[in-house]
């Protein structure tokens, strides 16, 4: 009893029906209003500014998930990138090096081209294979032997002058000893005056003319070429420039440097010089000619 009255007090008022009706009513006519005299528009702007902190509170976890998200497959892919920059940076320098690198044999090779075809005998290229680990030692490989007729004895030379010769030779290479060999030595003479000398090989890279009287006609700038008299090197091939002359009284020879004017040690193409034209033998100490047979006969006729 006391539960239906207390229901029925709750229950008081006008009906769902009535009320339904009542708030449509009034909807049509704010909207009626809002549309003909603008009466709400102030209200509307004042309600939208809780409305928004609303929906950007709503909103914000979403935004941080997304924009956590985009950051790291953003700094994931930059990483990634970067990475694929810095191989292609290497792969890029180290193909211009390469570049680079066959510019300057394409203009040596040129050099030697033009070489070949201004000289008087046959030349042909080679190219360096081994070179001596022992730094006191200047010897070479290169890739031409007895099967491309290279003979012992052979000049070696590039574009600039005289590298060295041919001292030993095998199927397939052949050794070469630099000028630069301490135990090689190459007449030469002044190209300025014709004044003949030889010049040594240091060891170290430099050459030294040896045995000069300090009063001897030689100066710094000098340029020495071969003389062509021991019959192995043709005349007129560059060999040297003097680098350095000192004069000492007490010394009866002056101390002369030469460097090189052909790149030892600079290039890996070089020419082979064949085909020099040859000389007599020098003939033996104490050997008996028919001329001194002659002469020999003539004074013991005539006493």
């Amino acid at each position: 009893m006391e539960h239906t009255q207390s229901f029925r007090f709750f229950n008081r008022g006008p009906s769902a029906s009535v009320r339904l009706i009542f708030f449509a009513l009034l909807s049509v006519l704010l909207m009626f209003v809002d549309a003909r005299y603008k009466y709400l528009e102030f209200a509307r702007v004042i309600l939208s500014i809780p409305i928004h902190t609303l929906q950007r509170v709503a909103t914000w976890p979403s935004e941080v998930w997304h924009g956590t998200s985009a950051y790291i497959v953003t700094q994931t892919e930059l990483v990634r990138s970067n990475a694929q920059m810095t191989q292609q940076h290497l792969l890029d320098g180290a193909q211009l090096q390469q570049l680079q690198v066959l510019q300057l044999e394409n203009a040596h090779l040129r050099s030697l081209l033009q070489v070949q075809q201004k000289a008087n005998y046959p030349m042909q290229l080679a190219e360096i294979v081994y070179v001596e680990r022992d730094i006191f030692k200047r010897k070479m490989l290169v890739d031409k032997g007895m099967s491309a007729n290279v003979l012992a004895g052979q000049i070696v030379m590039d574009d600039s002058g005289i590298v060295g010769q041919v001292t030993r030779t095998y199927p397939a290479l052949s050794e070469v000893t630099l000028i630069t060999d301490k135990d090689h030595a190459v007449p030469v003479q002044i190209l300025r005056n014709g004044l003949r000398a030889v010049v040594f090989g240091s060891g170290t890279g430099d050459l030294a003319l040896r045995y000069m009287p300090i009063s001897s006609d030689i100066q710094q700038g000098d340029v020495l070429v071969t003389s062509g008299i021991d019959g192995t090197y043709p005349p007129g091939l560059p060999v040297a420039s003097v680098s350095s002359i000192e004069r000492d009284p007490a010394y009866p020879f002056a101390r002369i440097q030469c460097t090189p004017l052909a790149g030892v040690g600079k290039h890996r193409q070089l020419l082979i010089l064949s085909g020099l034209p040859p000389i007599p033998e020098r003939p033996l100490a104490g050997e008996e000619t028919p001329t001194t047979v002659k002469l020999k006969k003539d004074k013991r006729r005539n006493p």
